[in-house]
């Protein structure tokens, strides 16, 4: 082995903790933003929100600025005075600092610290426009007025007058159903854990088979069934129970015998061998399986504690002027209910000012600045990528989705000078109030399909004729894939059978034998 000494150049991308944490923030959702924001509040002293409404600087971003109804804008005007000879009458502080300080070596931030996004809304403020009006609904309220599956079923087994053994193991049967409301433990496997002797697991057994007997009378019907198919039949068993109930009650028969059998004819609507199965006529299949159509498959849904997580879009997008439809322009501002209002501690940065160390709290108040500055630069691309998204895809706000024209990433990265994977970042999880509702930006993107014309026609577009098709069909004749598919190239789009099929599919629409009408 020779050893020697050689010199090379080369070029290395490094990235600085401000660039990481610029690129980290762009591909958060608004919540994620949220949740770092506040984790950043708590771990930074140097970073606090703004609380009152202050003037926009050149810091913040101008087209956030959301328009203001002349109502509104007088009672402004008449706060501002009011608050305007208030800070007369008030002693204004003064700071000592060195004639010739010049910052704390902080770069490319503005002589200000203060807050950024000047026109957002405080988180917890209380300040969101509706002046605490009866509207505002607390999200603990909602939860804290949800009854779930459990609490309803509870409540039903206390009207029961049972001895402790059966009110246990009611109880514990109910606290054994899934979101549902089915019973998916056999009652002997349920059982073996809590015996400690044969005769107790007999015993055990005993009181669960009443329980659950009980528990298939119970509302809503079907709840505690081990299977589809017991779960319909409990239903079906409780109409007939019903004193309400005024129809046919062969049909619940058929009904009932319908739901005895293989649940896969049952789905594929198999009318011929469903009546030879259950000795009925084909009319009277057809009736029944109209019947159990109308049957909840599961018991537990409308008590379901589903988190419901609001999009609150990043951009709106309404039109501007009334002009024709053909020369309508759109205005694109950020949502500033978004934004937060974030600025330096005015008093921790002046304190720090006057302190020629303190190495560790510079740093700190730098991280701020930093993190401030790069939120900004955060919604700054947003903005620009939105706008340039309505620029090439106005026929879409126009005219709906079928205008849809194809894009890529590269269109908007070329356009703005920025890369690809930055386009990315911005379109995932950022979400745009538009006239025809709140779509996220990626939706604006789309591979084309080939015309006659030579042109491209938006997979989008494509996907909104095929939904306008199949809505308009005939129900007795439902149209097939292939059908679909000739009917594009007779509007000049080529799409074979299978992305027919694989379009569909995504927008959950039935292929074409579940979409015949009985």
């Amino acid at each position: 082995m020779k050893l020697g000494v050689s010199l090379r150049t080369s070029q290395n991308l490094a990235l600085t903790p401000q660039l990481q944490q610029s690129i980290r923030l762009l591909q958060l959702s608004t919540l994620e933003m949220q949740q770092e924001v506040e984790q950043m509040l708590d771990e930074n002293p140097f970073l606090e929100v703004q609380d009152e409404a202050a003037e926009t600087e050149a810091f913040g971003v101008a087209q956030a600025d959301a328009p203001v109804v002349p109502g509104e804008q007088l009672s402004e005007r008449a706060g501002e005075s009011e608050r305007s000879g208030e800070a007369a009458e008030a002693e204004t502080p003064t700071t000592d600092l060195p004639s010739d300080w010049e910052g704390d070596g902080s770069i490319d931030v503005a002589a200000d610290d203060g807050e950024w996004g000047g026109d957002a809304l405080a988180r917890g403020s209380g300040s969101s426009g509706s002046g605490g009006s009866d509207e505002d609904v607390d999200a603990a309220d909602i939860k804290g007025a949800h009854v779930s599956l459990t609490d309803f079923l509870h409540a039903q087994a206390g009207e029961f007058f049972l001895d402790a053994a059966d009110r246990c193991a009611l109880d514990y049967l109910i606290e054994s159903l899934n979101e549902d409301g089915y019973l998916e433990d056999d009652l002997q496997d349920l059982a073996l854990p809590l015996a400690r002797s044969v005769e107790e697991v007999d015993e055990l057994l005993h009181h669960f088979q009443l329980a659950l007997n009980l528990l298939h009378n119970m509302e809503p019907a079907g709840v505690g069934a081990r299977s589809l198919a017991e779960c319909l039949q409990l239903q079906i068993r409780a109409i007939e129970r019903s004193e309400d109930f005024e129809g046919d009650f062969r049909a619940l028969e058929v009904a009932r015998l319908v739901c005895a059998q293989p649940l896969e004819l049952l789905a594929r609507r198999d009318i011929r061998q469903l009546a030879q199965l259950t000795g009925a006529s084909q009319d009277e299949v057809r009736t029944a399986l109209l019947f159990t159509a109308r049957l909840e498959p599961k018991p537990g849904r409308r008590f379901a504690d589903v988190e419901r997580n609001v999009i609150v879009p990043d951009v709106i997008v309404r039109p501007s002027g009334r002009g024709s439809a053909a020369s309508r322009e759109f205005t694109v501002r950020l949502n500033p209910e978004v934004m937060p209002r974030l600025k330096v501690h005015e008093v921790y940065a002046n304190a720090l000012r006057g302190n020629a160390g303190g190495g560790e709290l510079q740093q700190r108040l730098q991280e701020a600045r930093w993190f401030i500055k790069n939120i900004q630069q955060r919604f700054d691309t947003i903005l620009r990528v939105s706008q340039a998204i309505v620029e090439r895809q106005k026929n879409f706000f126009i005219h709906g989705e079928m205008a849809m024209r194809p894009m890529v990433l590269r269109e908007i990265a070329d356009e703005l000078g920025l890369h690809e994977s930055t386009i990315s970042r911005v379109t995932t999880a950022k979400y745009m109030d538009t006239p025809h509702g709140t779509f996220e930006l990626k939706y604006f993107f789309g591979s084309g399909l080939d015309t006659e014309t030579g042109g491209s026609a938006s997979s989008t577009a494509v996907r909104a004729l095929i939904k306008q098709l199949i809505a308009a069909e005939n129900p007795q004749k439902p149209l097939s894939d292939s059908k679909i598919s000739d009917l594009l190239k007779e509007q000049g789009i080529e799409c074979a059978r299978r992305t027919v099929a694989k379009y569909r599919e995504a927008m959950r629409i039935a292929p074409a034998n579940l979409r015949k009408s009985l």
